[in-house]
């Protein structure tokens, strides 16, 4: 059948099962607007403040869901604003469509109103990328971009369509998705567009057999977690792994979920502010396998000093990231999922009791007085455990508060920790938080922000009130930008050069002002309380938690240093 151009987009969203599109509408995508008028009763649209918050919404939604996101912006600077989400997306190896409309092909490449080249803007930052000229290619275009954002490592695919193209009209016809790979040219664009394979299985069955003996020689083995559990899905596989080889298990920060921070076997996170026992494992250990981890500086510190005494082996989706940051004795590449199910196929029962005893005889988490007039970020931690939901959803900021999230918060299962790992973005947990609970209506979903990145999003406030997104929000207020003040404090001389946040807002009366009620609390008693009023209201809240300015993420190990050399401990 023959339709326009924004109802074959319309069509081939409904042939991918998208619910939910977030987005900001203008000039360039008004045909897609007006298409989408037609087929609300089929995909939700949700209108946020600003189109940085449609890009951490859709992102969001893609990390707690496993579906791919979708968002949609016009173009210039409606298009330029997607990039922090986009670049934080493409970071963390979230699959999300990004679908922008340029200006129309008469005025294209001649710096008309609100053009750009968002094309060579976002090419480094995406899997693949699309300039749409043609009504006909439209259909090809968005069934290859899903089928590259979902497919081997995940991540985000930007459309770009020149304005005029979705009023013209062509054939439609519908393909179901499991058809997509071998349709007309979507394989050879799929081929041509992605850069990264998606491997079913791992390479040859040696490579298996030998990491199989390699366990069964080693001591001391230490097992980490990283993203690549959580975005395969494969915590269940994972779990399973560990448990037979009998080794502790450090979890990195975007490995959140993928092993249980309550398990017996878990260190906590390791690298820069990991705990004790995952560093001190780490610098022991004689054998190291690392699941889904590009080995970040993060996570290695020193890189010449990482793991020195460990024979070292990297199982990764991504050939690229073989060798990219430590060099391997050993590597696998494939699906964390496939690769883990092989594994334990083979696998005998390993036992390693004076290793772990050793292991565990270091801290797990960092201990905090406790006491005075402002919180510690262990009491939140304890008043969070104690009130809300076990199967709770967290979406953080960037600073100290996320650090503390992650050190003390247990995550149970992937898409329970939502946070900008590889990006860092301030501003990203609001908008992620709207995303999550859209994806996941029936959790209870916990924003946890700073001060300092809570000022950069809080104007999505106006879109969670709208729509009666029920999220409670958790400032961790320490009116100074954190986690730059720490380094400051530790390695500056306390030079406290524009760390200051001595200003407003008040966020309880900014909440007021977006008709969302909002309490200060300075003590355990009150924030227990603040959290049950909020989780019996069953609406929106925002709970502002005064922490001392001097409080510190702990350990702490310089990125030039040995990951056993904390400054802090």
């Amino acid at each position: 059948m023959k339709l326009s151009g924004a109802d074959i987009i319309m069509e081939c969203l409904l042939e991918q099962g998208v619910d939910t599109i977030f987005g900001y509408p203008g000039g360039t995508i008004i045909n897609v607007y007006n298409s989408l008028y037609k087929y609300s009763g089929k995909i939700n649209h949700i209108l946020t403040a600003h189109e940085q918050g449609a890009s951490h919404a859709a992102d969001g939604y893609a990390r707690s869901t496993g579906k791919v996101g979708v968002c949609f912006a016009t173009s210039g600077p409606g298009a330029t604003n997607l990039t922090t989400g986009i670049a934080t997306a493409y970071a963390d190896s979230s699959p999300v469509v990004f679908l922008t409309c340029n200006v129309a092909d008469v005025h294209f490449g001649k710096d008309s109103f609100q053009e750009c080249d968002f094309i060579g803007i976002t090419m480094p930052i995406t899997k693949a990328n699309y300039l749409v000229d043609d009504v006909e290619d439209i259909a090809d275009v968005i069934r290859t971009a899903f089928a590259v954002a979902r497919s081997g490592r995940p991540g985000p695919v930007v459309i770009d369509i020149l304005s005029n193209v979705p009023a013209k009209e062509t054939e439609y016809e519908y393909i179901p998705v499991e058809k997509h790979a071998n349709y007309g040219r979507l394989a050879a664009l799929q081929k041509r567009a992605s850069h990264q394979q998606d491997i079913k299985t791992p390479e040859p069955e040696g490579d298996i057999e030998l990491l199989v003996e390699m366990i069964k020689a080693s001591k001391k083995p230490l097992v980490i977690c990283g993203g690549g559990v959580v975005r395969g899905r494969a915590h269940n596989e994972f779990k399973e792994f560990v448990e037979k080889v009998d080794a502790p298990a450090a979890i990195t920060v975007m490995g959140g979920g993928g092993y249980s921070g309550r398990n017996k076997l878990t260190t906590g996170m390791i690298g820069m502010h990991g705990s004790q026992a995952s560093n001190m494992a780490a610098a022991g250990c004689d054998l190291l396998i690392a699941v889904g981890c590009r080995f970040a500086e993060r996570v290695t510190l020193d890189v010449k000093k990482f793991a020195k005494n460990a024979k070292i082996v990297q199982i990764d989706i991504d050939r690229s990231e073989i060798n990219k940051n430590v060099k391997t004795d050993h590597h696998i590449i494939g699906d964390a999922k496939r690769v883990l199910q092989i594994l334990n196929s083979k696998l005998d029962q390993q036992s390693h009791e004076e290793w772990k005893k050793y292991v565990f005889s270091f801290k797990t988490e960092t201990e905090y007085d406790e006491g005075g007039d402002t919180l510690t970020p262990k009491q939140i931690s304890n008043a969070i455990d104690k009130i809300l939901p076990r199967d709770t959803i967290f979406a953080t900021d960037v600073g100290q508060h996320q650090m503390w999230a992650i050190q003390h918060f247990h995550f149970d299962y992937p898409g329970q920790l939502i946070t900008s790992g590889g990006f860092g973005a301030m501003g990203f947990g609001l908008g992620a938080a709207i995303g999550a609970k859209i994806g996941n209506p029936d959790k209870v979903v916990l924003h946890v922000t700073g001060d300092g990145s809570f000022r950069m999003n809080c104007n999505e406030l106006a879109t969670e009130e709208h729509y009666k997104i029920p999220i409670i929000t958790l400032i961790y207020n320490n009116s100074v930008l954190g986690m730059v003040r720490q380094w400051q404090t530790l390695t500056y001389d306390k030079r406290y050069s524009q760390t200051d946040l001595d200003r407003g807002p008040d966020f309880v009366k900014l909440a007021d002002a977006y008709g969302i009620p909002g309490v200060r609390v300075n003590s355990s008693e009150e924030l227990e309380k603040a959290l049950q009023t909020a989780l019996d209201s069953g609406k929106s809240y925002i709970i502002d938690c005064t922490i001392d300015k001097d409080e510190l993420v702990r350990p702490m190990v310089a990125t030039k240093d040995s990951i056993t050399d904390f400054i802090v401990d």
